[in-house]
């Protein structure tokens, strides 16, 4: 495949998975700008790497991994945290919970939070995951299931109904 088709291919995916990949983004952040900033630095490197890409049939899983590495880096350069007045306006009950769960979502470590969001925030296959992971499957599901555990213990800590997390939030 020449390098202007796989622009054209990575330009095509990001325009058809831009919610996608800015609901990762945002996962990670929790504020609407820096998602947006993440996601336009990763559809910069993308194209600008578009010769990397092996494989055209895994754009979307491609670019879904430099997303996850620019959220990360962001974070690195960053180090920020969520404030109660960033969360978007719900229910106040809604609210508190949706605080609480980005103060778990915090204290995984990158892979599980990676793999929680992908899995229960984007609905992606476990093989998908461990496609854009570079992880086997049996892994993802151990870390997935160690994830949760730790997910369901913060939230309870915190006095919050896990409920929502064994339903896929």
């Amino acid at each position: 495949m020449r390098a202007s088709d796989k622009e054209a291919l990575i330009h095509e995916c990001l325009v058809q998975n831009y919610e996608k990949y800015y609901r990762m983004a945002y996962s990670y952040v929790f504020r609407e700008q820096d998602a947006m900033d993440i996601v336009q630095e990763a559809a910069y490197r993308a194209i600008l790497k578009s010769d990397l890409l092996k494989q055209p049939e895994y754009a979307d899983t491609w670019i879904c991994r430099i997303v996850i590495h620019e959220a990360l880096r962001f974070l690195k350069r960053n180090k920020q945290t969520v404030s109660v007045e960033e969360v978007p306006e719900q229910g106040q009950e809604d609210k508190i919970e949706d605080v609480d769960l980005q103060r778990a979502l915090d204290k995984l470590d990158e892979k599980e939070r990676s793999i929680v969001v992908l899995r229960y925030f984007e609905e992606e296959k476990i093989e998908t995951i461990g496609q854009i992971m570079n992880l086997n499957v049996s892994t993802v599901k151990s870390k997935l299931y160690r994830a949760m555990d730790k997910l369901k213990k913060y939230m309870e800590a915190g006095g919050v109904n896990y409920g929502r997390l064994e339903k896929g939030v």
